[in-house]
């Protein structure tokens, strides 16, 4: 939708339409925002994985519009969410958190794994087949990311910035 109003406002300011779109073609989302990668996890068996790294911040609307765009993603594939803590949400965060697991796009995911206090929440409130591994701090998950992943999956990872969450970003890209 931005790209739309991106290549909206060239128009509206006379840029030809094909060019913003064919220059927004180019366009990469950065680190934390939303960066699609994909990861070789085996020199040998050529397996991979892909990355969603969307762990630079997290609400309630950023958490359920990621995880919509993600089950969309190679519809065939094994669907792995890595979740921490979506911070400074007020008195109902815990609420917040449990609620996600009543999103649409939340019962096409086969596992979810989640970091943190608040996300303990969301934890307890998904069906025990989704429920994945739960853990106080994201650093206690890097040690079993090579067991809670499989190659073929599409992987994200999410949560607000000081929930530390990119540290499973930055140890999936070290797993090869």
């Amino acid at each position: 939708m931005n790209g739309l109003g991106a290549i909206a406002a060239c128009e509206a300011v006379g840029v030809d339409r094909a060019i913003a779109a064919a220059d927004l073609a180019h366009w990469q989302s950065p680190a934390g925002r939303g960066k699609r990668e994909i990861l070789q996890l085996d020199d040998v068996e050529n397996d991979m994985i892909e990355l969603i790294d969307d762990a630079f911040n997290a609400n309630p609307a950023s958490m359920g519009a990621s995880l919509s765009v993600f089950v969309l993603l190679h519809p065939k594939a094994r669907h792995v969410a890595i979740l921490g803590d979506m911070l400074e949400l007020g008195p109902d965060e815990a609420a917040m958190h449990a609620a996600l697991a009543t999103l649409p796009s939340v019962g096409k995911i086969a596992q979810i794994h989640t970091s943190g206090p608040r996300m303990a929440h969301l934890n307890a409130a998904l069906a025990p087949a989704q429920r994945g591994t739960h853990v106080a701090q994201a650093s206690q998950l890097l040690p079993h990311l090579s067991n809670l992943i499989e190659p073929g999956d599409v992987v994200l990872v999410k949560g607000s910035k000081g929930s530390w969450v990119s540290l499973c970003v930055d140890a999936l890209r070290n797993l090869t």
